[in-house]
């Protein structure tokens, strides 16, 4: 899972949240943390000792190694129930997250790879998996339908093609998406964002001349 053939489940999310950020953490190595992010870790902190637990029939696996040798992916699942049901066992896999809810679908593309890995690891089916929303807490089903799949399939493949190139897009600030952002001030949208806008503007009037 170390080989660079791989491609991190956390790249998934993080792309579809911002590629500029994906590859700020991906391509250049770069991480910072904010309040935000060290709520995130200390959520995971519990289901990242790596466990098996039963409790009313459903075993939880937490700190799950996945991967999906075909696709390239690879990563840890939160935790991964394995229920007991009379049409045999059925596997849920569980992302914790800060906040709620969100209106992208960057979390649901993050856990869908984790579905898909598990199914070519167990050869079983699995059609639904739960994001569990730390600020909310509540916990919220995701149907593994053809449409999310597919998302996720396009997805592994744009991430797959922007490591391969080894380039970070341009930064375009949109204050929801970038003020919480831990890597604000290592991105620095504001400034760069302006600063592609001038070189548009030299761009068109060396054209013109």
């Amino acid at each position: 899972m170390e080989d660079d053939h791989f491609i991190a489940l956390s790249a998934l999310q993080h792309y579809l949240y911002c590629p500029r950020q994906c590859a700020l953490i991906h391509v250049e190595q770069l991480w910072a943390e904010n309040v935000r992010t060290a709520e995130g870790r200390l959520l995971h902190e519990r289901a990242d000792q790596p466990r098996s637990e039963r409790r009313r029939g459903v075993r939880a696996v937490t700190a799950m190694p996945l991967a999906h040798q075909a696709l390239g992916i690879a990563g840890v699942a939160d935790v991964v129930e394995f229920h007991q049901t009379p049409e045999g066992e059925r596997i849920v896999p569980v992302e914790y997250k800060r906040g709620r809810p969100k209106a992208h679908r960057a979390d649901e593309v993050q856990l869908c790879a984790q579905a898909l890995c598990l199914e070519a690891m167990t050869g079983k089916s699995i059609p639904a998996g739960a994001l569990f929303y730390g600020e909310a807490r509540r916990r919220t089903d995701v149907a593994f339908d053809d449409e999310l799949r597919q998302l996720t399939f396009n997805t592994v493949t744009a991430v797959r093609a922007m490591l391969s190139a080894g380039t970070t897009p341009t930064a375009d600030y949109q204050p929801r998406r970038c003020d919480g952002c831990s890597l604000l001030d290592l991105c620095q949208p504001r400034l760069l964002g302006r600063r592609g806008t001038v070189d548009a503007w030299l761009a068109r009037q060396l054209k013109e001349d």
